[in-house]
Formats: C-alpha cells, sequence, structure tokens
C-alpha cells in the first residue's frame, strides 16, 4: 500500500511516499521538504499568512518530485494523507484541501493525521527502530511532553509543559541574544564556544516530583543575564550565556526523561520532534540511558523536522493496526488546536 504523506502545518512543506505493505515498518520510498526559514527571517518569525500562500506554490511540485523519485506514478498511490492538526488553521487547510481534492480526482481514500503522532512515530523510519512499548520525549515546537507508548494509537500523557515549551527557550532566548530566526539552531551552534557553568540559570520544576515542565522562567532569567551584560553583548559572554541556557534546558529534559523512565519501568526511550536533533541533548540522553542499560531511539536528523514522511508512516502505521480508516467523502476539517490524547484508540 503505497502512503502518500502531505505535512504543511507550520512553515515547512513536506511531500512524502511511503510503502505500508505487509505487516513490518513502512519503508520510505522518497520525501522532498521545502523550508520557509529564508522567507520569514525578515520579520523575526512565521507570518501565518505568508506560510499558507507558500504552501500554496510548493506542494504539487513537492508531490510531482517524490513520485519522480520513487519511480511511481499518480495511479500507483493507494492513500493520500495529510496533516490535519494542531498547527497553523490556514497552513492546514492548504495541505487538507490539496490532499482531498487529489484523492478525489484519483479516486482514493483519504486521511488526516495528528501531527505530533508524526512525530512520535517518525523513529521507526529509522536505522534502528524502535520496539513497543517505550517513553516518547516529544520536543517539537511548542509542544514539550513526556507520553508512555504501548502501541499506535495507545498513548498515555505523563507530563508536559505548563507554559513555554523547549524549543520556544530556545528561540526566545536566542533573540534575547540577537541570534537570527530560527534561533535555536544558532544558540546551539554558539554554544559550542562557550562555558556552560559561566552564567548561573534556572531549572524550573526540575525538583518539583512530577513530569511536567515549565521554560517561561528560564526564559525570564536569560533576559535579566543579558540586560545587566549591557547592550552590547561580548561574543565571549554571548557565547558562556548560550551555553548555560542550552545546558539547563537539556538537564531538565534529561532528568524528566530518566524520572519518567523509572516510574513506568520501561527500558526504551524515544525522542521526537526538532530538538531531537540538538547535539547536547543526544549526547546526555545517550551516556545517562546507556549506565540505566536503556535504549535510546531518534529519528534520522532530516527527519527532526516537521516533513511528509512522518505524516505517511502514521497514517500508513495506523492503517495496518486497524486504529483508522481512509474515507472517500472528500470533506475535510482542520484542528488547530488538537490534543494527542483525543485521538481514538
Amino acid at each position: 500500500m503505497i502512503v502518500l504523506g502531505i505535512e504543511s502545518s507550520c512553515d515547512e512543506t513536506g511531500v512524502a511516499l511511503v510503502d505500508s505493505a505487509g505487516a513490518g515498518v513502512p519503508r520510505l520510498l522518497s520525501h522532498a521538504l521545502h523550508s520557509q526559514i529564508a522567507m520569514h527571517q525578515a520579520y523575526g518569525g512565521v507570518v501565518p499568512e505568508l506560510a499558507s500562500r507558500d504552501h500554496i506554490r510548493r506542494v504539487l511540485p513537492l508531490t510531482e518530485q517524490v513520485l519522480a523519485d520513487a519511480g511511481q506514478t499518480l495511479k500507483d498511490i493507494d492513500v493520500v494523507a495529510f496533516t490535519r492538526g494542531p498547527g497553523l488553521a490556514g497552513a492546514l487547510l492548504v495541505g487538507a484541501g490539496v490532499a482531498c481534492s487529489l484523492a478525489a480526482a484519483l479516486g482514493k481514500p483519504v486521511l488526516g493525521v495528528h501531527h505530533l503522532e508524526g512525530h512520535l512515530l517518525s523513529p521507526f523510519l529509522s536505522a534502528d527502530p524502535p520496539e513497543f512499548a517505550f517513553v516518547a520525549l516529544l520536543v517539537s515546537g511548542g509542544h514539550t511532553q513526556l507520553m508512555r507508548v504501548d502501541r499506535v494509537g495507545s498513548y498515555e500523557l505523563l507530563g508536559e509543559t505548563i507554559d513555554d515549551a523547549a524549543g520556544e527557550a530556545f528561540d526566545k532566548s536566542a533573540k534575547l541574544l540577537g541570534l537570527p530566526y530560527p534561533g535555536g539552531p544558532h544558540l546551539a551552534r554558539l554554544a559550542l564556544g562557550g562555558d556552560a557553568q559561566a552564567f548561573k540559570l534556572p531549572r524550573p520544576l526540575l525538583h518539583s516530583g512530577d513530569l511536567d515542565f515549565s521554560f517561561s522562567g528560564l526564559k525570564t532569567a536569560v533576559l535579566t543575564q543579558a540586560k545587566k551584560l549591557g547592550p552590547v553583548i561580548s561574543e565571549k559572554d554571548q557565547a558562556d550565556l548560550a551555553a548555560s541556557t542550552q545546558a539547563a534546558i537539556v538537564e531538565v529534559l534529561v532528568k524528566k526523561s530518566l524520572k519518567a523512565l523509572a516510574q513506568t519501568g520501561l527500558k526504551r526511550l524515544v525522542v521526537a520532534g526538532g530538538v531531537g536533533a540538538n547535539t547536547l541533548l543526544r549526547e546526555q540522553l545517550n551516556a545517562a540511558c546507556g549506565q540505566r542499560g536503556i535504549r535510546v531511539h531518534y529519528p534520522e536528523l532530516n527527519l527532526c523536522t516537521d516533513n511528509g514522511a512522518m505524516i505517511a508512516l502514521a497514517a500508513g502505521m495506523r492503517l495496518q493496526a486497524g486504529m483508522a480508516q481512509a474515507n472517500t467523502a472528500y470533506s475535510f476539517d482542520v484542528k488547530p488546536r488538537w490534543p494527542l490524547g483525543l485521538l481514538p484508540a
């Protein structure tokens, strides 16, 4: 079964083909991605209307590209999947509209997919795919969550952020340091030349006794420290503050993940989402989990950000597990706010 996946929830247009034939893990045939980073940099963040318009321009050429790369044609597609939510309403509507129109023209069924479920399952496309059950650390954009995952569709929320997510903490702290959008990767690179012990920054909720997160206080602490350093921050202080900020975020993510593993008794951790590409996070998780005999799984680096492959994969795995029914009604809606826990199990 060939699944075409379309992702358009925010500022990346992703299209992919996945083969979910048989009982094994679906296989990625091809994928293509267009990032809108250059377009949004001038505004310091995503402009929703511009994002929607760019998705319209990109989605069909990307679809043609993945079909050509996989040696497939439109007639070979069995199911068309799209991101139904959460995300920017206008951006979601582009992907949903194209997917349903294409499916209707081909006489093929269509399936709306939860964006976070796509991230959650994305490590199954890696060279080292996980096995159920596992604890998942979801660190994607505005989401930071710990989940227990027993099978496809069976997700138990263990803890989540009560304010800013880890990705927001990276991006907002980077902006305070005068780094360009998107700030997270720039901050991580700058931190390589800094001293992580130079500034004492808070680790909010680190000892709260639960598995929830909070990063707004850290962002405020970075702002306070930046103001103390004056209007022009030296390169050394900038690197040190970047390193100290990254260390604070990573320490909270690592220790909360270890606590979730201890509470559940599970010996497998999956890390998914854009922040999952962070080198320091991977190093510290690998070291800490290795000492405890815990396996850690990540998506391939090129599948950490939003992409069509994870949408096609999630659709394929749900269909394989009998957890979803693709339909041919071709009417659609989108869900800009859609808690993962509301998915049918």
